[in-house]
């Protein structure tokens, strides 16, 4: 809830745990944008590969983007800062990455993820041209957050999220492992050839820089202050529970039905050759149910980063002219450097959908890509333990521990893509 005037309506938290269900929103965002059809198409590659083998990964994956997201959280209601006054008081090095960054990401990413958008679309209605489908995704999704109403955004992404919640566990439902198989996936074990594989999962399991965006969702909300940190832990429990469920569904569609078949699915487009073969077994519900889950995975990542990327970018904008009030970290959806980055996450990539994609600004975008999830984890792990945090609200030893390895997972994946990218 929030006041069309200056920022949120500060409300009082719940207290008992059925209360703070009730309560839930912010959490259900980051799922829904997090889990786009890149974890589908990864869950379900590894699963016909190596069977059930890495359920284990998956539980892992979702803990410790767990922590990465309850440290965000924790900033925010703890300090009543934002990432980027946190990104300010490390250095001006941290704000700068994150500037160039986002305009980088922002770019590349919308005509991605309007492309995918169409592409599921497309297959359900093709009936116009792909790139047609992905304007029409991109605006659609600009004048929802352009009118500014946070309540109805989140009630969309709760729909689409219960849309994507049937679809994919429905799909998977048709081929439910055996007790046996399932409960071996709990036994952490590296088969041969498959261990960058395995970190690429757990480092893959939900959200990127919209992790970042968690804080402006909960002041939406209107949530602030220490008090509802034991909310806020409920809520991204719940979602990176469900985050978990919605890969593993993945998981056993490509372990139980793709299996031996010798059909590889590394992207996008393989999700499509998925959706047609399940509508060769089942029939054709099931090809559009599968469609339908396509489609809902891609465009909540689509609603996701044009509603919460624009908070960092105009958060940035006046953290470096110094236009911050003090005590007071609210941006606003209405503000222009808002408005101006959720413009440039829409039109600008149409470009690409014309001309392709650049070859050097692929491997700009991938080099600072590569490197933002150690970027937040050392960021957390510096700020969570610092004196802007009360005692009592700071990481405590075990927090601690999961940012370090969350820190020394990323590194690693971060320098084997730089190697790819350069070699």
């Amino acid at each position: 809830m929030k006041i069309e005037t200056s920022q949120p309506l500060q409300i009082s938290p719940p207290s008992t745990w059925k209360e703070k269900l009730k309560f839930l929103g912010p959490g259900l965002v980051v799922a829904a944008t997090g889990v786009g059809p890149a974890d589908l198409v990864t869950s379900v590659a590894i699963g016909t590969s190596f069977g059930m083998t890495f359920v284990w990964a998956i539980i892992i994956g979702a803990i410790l983007k767990y922590f990465l997201n309850e440290g965000v959280g924790r900033w925010n209601l703890a300090t009543g800062k934002t990432m980027l006054d946190g990104w300010h008081k490390l250095g001006s090095w941290a704000t700068g990455y994150f500037g160039v960054y986002s305009v980088i990401w922002g770019f590349i990413y919308g005509a991605a993820a309007a492309s995918t958008a169409g592409m599921a679309m497309h297959a359900m209605f093709p009936i116009m041209p792909l790139w047609a489908w992905a304007i029409i995704h991109s605006v659609l999704g600009f004048l929802l957050v352009w009118s500014g109403k946070y309540l109805l955004f989140e009630r969309i992404m709760t729909v689409l999220i219960g849309v994507m919640f049937i679809t994919i566990i429905g799909t998977a439902a048709l081929f439910l492992p055996g007790f046996t198989d399932f409960a071996a996936g709990f036994v952490p074990t590296v088969p041969d050839g498959s261990f960058m594989l395995m970190l690429g999962l757990i480092g893959g399991v939900g959200g990127t820089i919209t992790m970042s965006s968690y804080g402006y969702w909960l002041s939406e909300k209107g949530w602030g202050g220490p008090k509802w940190i034991p909310t806020m832990r409920t809520d991204s429990k719940v979602a990176y529970t469900l985050t978990a469920i919605f890969t593993m569904a993945g998981l056993i569609i490509g372990a139980q039905f793709l299996a031996g078949s010798g059909v590889s699915i590394r992207d996008d487009q393989g999700l499509i050759t998925l959706a047609n073969m399940l509508g060769d077994e089942f029939g054709t519900p099931m090809r559009w149910m599968f469609l339908l889950a396509f489609w809902s995975a891609a465009y909540t990542s689509l609603l996701g980063v044009w509603n919460g990327v624009p908070y960092l970018f105009a958060d940035f904008i006046k953290t470096i002219r110094k236009k911050k009030e003090k005590g007071n970290s609210f941006v606003s959806e209405k503000e222009p450097a808002y408005r101006f980055f959720l413009f440039w996450l829409t039109f600008p990539p149409m470009i690409l959908f014309y001309f392709g994609k650049p070859v050097e600004l692929l491997i700009l975008y991938g080099a600072l890509g590569a490197l933002f999830m150690p970027f937040l984890a050392i960021s957390l792990l510096l700020l969570l333990n610092s004196k802007e945090v009360q005692e009592e609200y700071r990481s405590k030893l075990s927090s601690n521990a999961v940012l370090i390895g969350c820190l020394v997972l990323f590194a690693f994946l971060g320098i084997n893509e730089l190697v790819k990218i350069f070699s």
